[in-house]
């Protein structure tokens, strides 16, 4: 059995800002109930919510270039996976997981230095796991700088893509500050329009390459898609597999979802009506079950499409639907559904900020989900949707592409508001006939996305490194 070794910036539940965490906090597990050996190392921030934890290394030197850090690592087992805990305040106390600091290449960069002290003195791994660009530095720094290191002789490095938007790109004087050698900065190597490129590194430098979800694995390798990285990744698309995200249904589950108001099952539906009755009167939209309710649950960003769902508010009023929005992130967007809420309070109901408890309480309560993404490498909310019965509306792009079907929700392909509008009214006719509808509630909740299957497809690729 390979032992593995994940680093990461965020894992649930102890720090999230998105999708990757949650791939973080269920995926080790799931390959821990197959009876691999796995451990995951992440900075212990101090907006992190971390159980009691053992400190098992108090003074970890951390020599990152020029600059000179001492950590110490903190350790808890879930699910049967390690999960280490980098804690360096001086990089990781900063009031939120990213942000825009003039230093990030150095904390992630330290990161990766780190997780390569716990692998030499803790945990020898067979193969070295790094998730999106923080953890870009890790197989340039075992395959140049630690090259004649028998420490890790034979070691296997895989990269896991899970937004392609995100590089981890930074000024290239930066490379001064990370301890690797200058002669490595070029068109072949660092260099990625004259910057230092994180996610090129882990392109580069790894033995494989993955995405989550097939279509994505695709699409990258367009210039659609490709954010200009799409002829690196076709050079070396004998590298790249697209594995499904899985969902955790110890969570995500309408029969024991421990945030809904009610519970039900695809046998026994009655809950789902009154969970949408308690979810008009949580979210302040009038108490009429007799109308379809669309959900979003989203970071606002461009990349969600959310543009679309603005072009055709006049269009939603005249259908008579009622729509409850949950998300943050680009001020653009948040004003613009605030705006939404205050001019149209019998429509749209708008929470700005990020509520676990309130994403499960949609989920169940809501008629329709809406996910108009321009790109989107898996989703996840498209498969908890599938879970609750509560159909989704996508465009046809990655992980939707690949979840989603004709006979359990309704997609779409061009990029446009017409385009969306199309699908939702088809959806709305489709949801007026009650056999139809409930037919395709229940085909949707019948779907199996967990992660015991996605984790036997790293189990595969691991040894077959």
């Amino acid at each position: 059995m390979p032992r593995i070794l994940m680093v990461t910036a965020e894992a649930a539940p102890f720090a999230k800002t998105g999708g990757l965490a949650d791939v973080l906090g269920a995926l080790p597990p799931a390959l821990a109930r197959l009876g691999e050996e796995v451990g995951v190392v992440m900075p212990r921030y101090d907006v992190a919510s971390i159980p009691e934890s053992q400190r098992v290394w108090h003074a970890m030197p951390l020599v990152v270039g020029p600059n000179r850090y001492t950590a110490a690592i903190d350790q808890v087992t879930v699910g049967g996976a390690r999960y280490w805990f980098v804690d360096c305040p001086p990089l990781y106390n900063r009031g939120q997981v990213y942000g825009n600091f003039a230093d990030n290449h150095v904390r992630f960069a330290a990161l990766n230095l780190a997780a390569i002290g716990i692998a030499r003195h803790m945990f020898r791994p067979d193969v070295f796991h790094g998730h999106d660009w923080p953890a870009g530095l890790l197989p340039v720094y075992l395959r140049e700088n630690l090259r004649n290191d028998p420490t890790f002789f034979g070691a296997k490095c895989v990269t896991t893509i899970h937004n392609l938007g995100y590089q981890g790109n930074f000024p290239a004087s930066c490379i001064s500050d990370t301890g690797l050698n200058r002669a490595l900065f070029h068109s072949e190597g660092l260099e990625f329009w004259g910057r230092l490129s994180f996610m090129k590194a882990g392109i580069v430098w790894s033995d494989a390459i993955t995405t989550v979800s097939p279509t994505y694995a695709r699409e990258i390798q367009t210039q659609e898609y490709g954010f200009s990285m799409d002829g690196l990744l076709r050079a070396r698309s004998s590298r790249v597999h697209g594995i499904l995200n899985g969902a955790d249904y110890g969570e995500w589950n309408p029969e024991t979802d421990a945030f809904a108001a009610h519970h039900f099952s695809s046998k026994n539906l009655a809950g789902k009506r009154a969970a949408k009755k308690a979810l008009l009167a949580e979210v302040g939209l009038p108490a009429n079950p007799d109308r379809p309710l669309l959900a979003v649950i989203s970071r606002f960003a461009e990349q969600k499409g959310l543009d679309l769902i603005a072009a055709i508010v006049k269009d939603l009023l005249e259908e008579d639907t009622a729509v409850v929005i949950l998300g943050e992130g680009d001020a653009q967007f948040e004003e613009m559904f605030r705006e939404l809420a205050r001019d149209f309070p019998e429509t749209f109901a708008v929470r700005v900020g990020y509520d676990n408890g309130l994403a499960h309480r949609i989920e169940a309560g809501a008629d329709l989900f809406l996910m108009p993404s321009r790109y989107e490498p898996c989703g996840l909310s498209q498969i908890y949707s599938l879970r609750y019965g509560t159909v989704p509306i996508v465009r046809a792009t990655g992980g939707l592409e690949d979840t989603v079907d004709e006979t359990t929700g309704f997609k779409f392909h061009e990029h446009t508001p017409a385009a969306l509008l199309h699908s939702i009214r088809k959806a709305i006719t489709e949801w007026k006939d009650r056999k139809t509808w409930l037919q395709r509630m229940r085909r949707g909740m019948a779907k199996d996305f967990s992660w015991a299957a996605s984790a036997v497809e790293y189990q595969k690729l691991y040894r077959s490194l």
